[in-house]
């Protein structure tokens, strides 16, 4: 479905992304690990087409990405949540949630989507009239997850949701990505720093380095390396 080739990417002639290659297949939940700096959200920005390469290609169901606008990147059915969540914070959960649904496709759709969005996230029906910048952080984090599902994406990347959420609630926004993945058979591609649980939910991974693929396999796999346990796990 997603192919990224040999991705080269700067800013400001500081090399961020080295000859990045992966590439996601349809269904599948694809995580890239790595730390704070790896070059993790560079990847999703030039996917998304907000950055440039310098080098490389990246192909959605063999149409090439990085030489559209963003608006384009959306309408073929690539969402992209943000690191930090980007809300309107002074607009409600429902108007945040409408937002979301402004390509032609998913306009025609949207009250479905949202009744159908409202079901995945109870809570997000009960605060539908509560304005988004008064919700609690993990709270935020399912808004910004369904703000991205209400375009009717064929592929959902997210960028750091486990970010500023307190602990025991960063397992069930790991739970809630899981079951769009399988009950709505949605193809995520997710970057993230907890590698414990990015690892655990994903069916492949690629681990990034100094914007460098240093590993990729199965999950279970990558989970028993010495590096892994060593530079992510504290074992």
């Amino acid at each position: 479905m997603l192919r990224v080739e040999r991705l080269k990417v700067s800013y400001d002639e500081v090399p961020a992304l080295h000859e990045v290659s992966f590439k996601v297949e349809a269904g599948q939940i694809v995580s890239i690990v790595g730390a704070n700096g790896a070059g993790k959200s560079t990847i999703l920005k030039t996917i998304s087409s907000t950055l440039h390469p310098d080098e490389g290609a990246v192909y959605f169901k063999e149409q090439r990405l990085d030489q559209i606008p963003p608006h384009r990147v959306v309408e073929m059915g690539i969402a992209h949540v943000p690191e930090g969540r980007r809300l309107f914070a002074r607009l409600t959960v429902r108007q945040n949630l409408t937002l979301g649904a402004y390509t032609k496709k998913s306009l025609e759709h949207r009250e479905p989507t949202l009744q159908k969005i409202f079901k995945l996230f109870p809570v997000l029906h009960e605060r539908q009239d509560q304005r988004a910048g008064t919700l609690s952080g993990g709270e935020q984090q399912m808004l910004a997850i369904a703000r991205g599902l209400m375009s009717k994406p064929k592929l959902l990347m997210l960028d750091e949701p486990s970010m500023g959420i307190m602990p025991k609630l960063i397992t069930e926004i790991f739970e809630m990505i899981q079951k769009i993945n399988r009950e709505e058979g949605l193809t995520i591609l997710l970057v993230e720093q907890n590698v414990q649980e990015a690892l655990e939910l994903a069916h492949y991974a690629y681990v990034l380095q100094t914007g460098r693929v240093v590993m990729e396999g199965k999950p279970a796999d990558l989970l028993q390396t010495d590096m892994i346990k060593k530079a992510y796990l504290g074992l």
